[in-house]
């Protein structure tokens, strides 16, 4: 989808977040009326690692996890201005790039 999106012109600006921390507030910018749980990496090794109890987790805690632990947050995440798609969504994708395929 990337080289889709840049040779339909669309300039990208990608952020390695594993070498670029984000803040709270940035990640509290990024994610808008997002809630934190649809960005959390649910399936991620490091969440059975840590023994996280899904049930018991609120917004907070989970944007503490995902500061102290980059690879809890899904990848990629692809914000067009107030929107965010999070993962591989084809379709949201192509809603929010028409056009381009």
């Amino acid at each position: 989808m990337r080289g889709a999106l840049t040779g339909s012109g669309v300039e990208l600006k990608e952020r390695d977040f594993f070498k670029d921390a984000f803040t709270e507030a940035e990640l509290r910018e990024l994610l808008g009326d997002t809630p934190a749980s649809e960005i959390f990496s649910w399936r991620s090794p490091s969440v059975k690692k840590m023994g996280l109890d899904k049930d018991s987790l609120g917004e907070d805690d989970l944007i503490r996890l995902m500061l102290e632990e980059p690879r809890l947050v899904r990848r990629p995440l692809v914000r067009k201005g107030a929107r965010l798609v999070v993962g591989t969504d084809k379709r949201a994708m192509a809603e929010l790039f028409p056009g381009v395929s």
